[in-house]
């Protein structure tokens, strides 16, 4: 087997316990040394494990340090890092939570993960000059319905069934405060300075910015969150999202 190969099968034995201890890891008598192995692999879940706590503090807080630490370690066995960057583990820890059984009874938490995973990639997105109010008041208003937001590199949109933004905000302090309105939300991660954001967008915005993050322009897109809630406000909500950095440009209908 040559080095590269052996490389290999070294790194797969360590996630894996159903692997073989690898060629080379011998005791001083020349045998397999499996209690040896099992120390490295004891510390690839212990790293694994502590990088998903960093990344998800609220999660944790959430079903307690023992339940996490379990529920980790069996995601670890089956989702191994792609990228050297510990920080960027666990993309798929929140998709992983809504299908683990133990975790059913909090319905929640998979959404409050995907917060906290949504706010790792904020931290670390392109820097990015967020789209201003006076850019977007340029524009001509009869061409402004046919305008369409790009994307900031660092925002993201969540839609929950659940409180999901509240409970993730409730938990940022010592002392929690009970959730009193029990209601979906839309949450928008953001980064328009240096600070990572997270809002819960008012409930007569959600459909509006939902078709913006999905490519819609603006015209079909305050239509059509109208027609789902009446007391949707166009200028409010448009002016509101600009503000809080959710666009980096706004393209016009046959520019380049």
């Amino acid at each position: 087997m040559d080095f590269a190969a052996s490389q290999a099968a070294f790194a797969a034995a360590l996630v894996d316990p159903a692997k073989p201890v690898p060629a080379g890891v011998i005791s001083p008598r020349g045998e397999s040394d499996i209690r040896r192995f099992a120390v490295y692999r004891n510390n690839v879940f212990v790293g694994l494990t502590e990088a998903l706590a960093k990344r998800f503090p609220v999660t944790r807080r959430l079903v307690g340090e023992e339940f996490f630490a379990g529920m980790a370690r069996v995601f670890a066995g089956q989702s191994k890092p792609v990228s050297p960057l510990l920080f960027q583990y666990g993309d798929e820890f929140p998709v992983f939570i809504d299908t683990f059984e133990p975790a059913k009874a909090v319905p929640y938490l998979g959404d409050v993960a995907r917060i906290e995973a949504a706010w790792t990639h904020a931290y670390h997105a392109e820097d990015v000059v967020p789209l201003g109010a006076a850019a977007l008041a340029a524009i001509d208003p009869a061409k402004l319905p046919a305008a369409r937001l790009a994307i900031h590199p660092a925002a993201a949109l969540l839609t929950s069934p659940h409180p999901a933004g509240t409970i993730w905000a409730a938990h940022q302090a010592e002392a929690v405060t009970p959730v009193a309105d029990w209601r979906s939300e839309t949450v928008l991660v953001a980064r328009p300075a240096l600070d990572v954001t997270v809002h819960v967008l008012p409930p007569q915005d959600a459909t509006f910015v939902q078709l913006l993050f999905a490519g819609a322009a603006l015209g079909p897109a305050a239509e059509a969150a109208f027609a789902a809630d009446s007391s949707f406000d166009f200028g409010s909500a448009l002016l509101g999202l600009v503000g809080l950095g959710a666009f980096a440009a706004a393209k016009l209908e046959g520019s380049s």
